[in-house]
């Protein structure tokens, strides 16, 4: 194989590909990512058996002559020097060859850098999907739905269904759901699909999908998505990424979730989640990070927490409306907080239903939903 490419245009698919290679394998080829140079261009392939994410460069573009290939072939380098080699070549031109044993020289420049490569034939094949269940949606909708859900995937191996996120696609709506037992967060929206198209208990590991998530540009384009029985593929530009689906059926979760409330807010969501930041600088001392909510005769808000080596704070919000019973509930502040994070509207509808049921947040201009559990005290 001996090629001359772009440095940029090479360091920006190293970049993404290298995002499935795993820094802990026991597998030795996987610590490499692989280069095909073939007739229509250049591909590169990373994988560590539950991810594997492939980038392909064209010869050329409209407007430039991106690579040249002088002779065909393959080679799987080291990821964790190849990576770094790429980024940090001074002259945009990059030659690649590779000779006797894989040996692969890399020059750019007046740089020489030498590495041992390894047998491409040892790389694992990616899967070939059957492409029956196939839809498109925009990347900035889909990196929306995922920053608003991910953040509430259970990080504890002892549930692995719990580590994702459960997608389903029925009549035209796609919805996700995620949950740590403590609190669950969805969002859906209307794919704009054929509403014969439908799945459902499909689960992708939420760390999975925070990777996808940096693939797809900033600039709006569609993704198109195939699942397969155990696998999904997203297809980004000149990207594809393919993950395992994980084993297991995700609970039912929308039981828990009430309709009808004893008491309701609506206030500012900017207000509140600097509120709750300033209460949560005190509960984070005490290790609980609880913070509670009461509501008051005048028709404000109380949000308080304390401290028993540092003190007590407390303030006063202003709401936009308040309706039902009087509340006082106590809860996680790191919970609520990355809640309100990921809330894109001005507003905010809270409803409860006593001390001791789940709290819900229904932002005002999206289908997000979220849900926290509050906690038992003894004031």
């Amino acid at each position: 194989m001996k090629l001359t490419i772009s440095r940029n245009e090479l360091n920006d698919a190293v970049q993404q590909v290298s995002k499935a290679v795993s820094a802990r394998t026991t597998i030795p080829i996987l610590s490499g990512i692989k280069i095909d140079a073939h007739a229509q261009g250049i591909t590169l392939t990373a994988s560590d058996t539950d991810i594997s994410i492939q980038s392909f460069i064209p010869l050329e573009t409209a407007d430039k002559v991106i690579s040249t290939i002088h002779r065909a072939g393959s080679v799987v380098l080291p990821a964790k020097f190849f990576v770094e080699i790429i980024r940090k070549l001074p002259h945009e031109e990059v030659n690649i060859e590779v000779g006797d044993r894989f040996q692969t020289l890399i020059q750019s420049g007046a740089i020489d850098i030498q590495l041992m490569g390894m047998d491409p034939e040892e790389f694992p094949v990616l899967p070939v999907l059957e492409e029956e269940r196939v839809f498109s949606i925009p990347g900035d909708i889909l990196r929306t739905m995922i920053r608003q859900t991910v953040f509430s995937v259970t990080t504890s191996e002892s549930t692995p269904i719990l580590t994702g996120v459960l997608w389903s696609l029925a009549e035209g709506v796609l919805k996700f759901v995620a949950t740590d037992r403590y609190r669950l967060a969805t969002c859906k929206v209307n794919a704009g699909v054929d509403p014969g198209l439908h799945f459902s208990n499909v689960v992708i590991s939420g760390k999975t999908l925070n990777e996808l998530s940096k693939i797809i540009p900033d600039h709006n384009v569609l993704v198109d998505i195939v699942v397969a029985d155990s696998q999904v593929l997203f297809k980004v530009g000149n990207v594809l990424f393919f993950t395992r689906m994980l084993d297991g059926t995700f609970p039912d979760t929308t039981k828990i979730i009430p309709n009808q409330f004893k008491t309701e807010l609506f206030l500012n969501t900017k207000a509140l989640s600097e509120a709750i930041d300033r209460a949560y600088l005190l509960s984070r001392e005490e290790k609980t990070n609880i913070v509670r909510l009461s509501t008051t005769e005048d028709g404000s808000v109380e949000i308080s927490s304390s401290s028993s080596e540092l003190g007590r704070v407390q303030e006063m919000l202003t709401v936009e409306k308040l309706d039902g019973e009087p509340i006082r509930i106590a809860f996680n502040s790191k919970y609520m907080l990355d809640v309100l994070k990921v809330v894109d509207s001005e507003n905010l509808f809270i409803g409860f239903n006593g001390p001791m049921s789940p709290i819900i947040f229904k932002p005002e201009h999206d289908n997000s939903l979220h849900l926290i559990l509050p906690y038992r005290t003894t004031n």
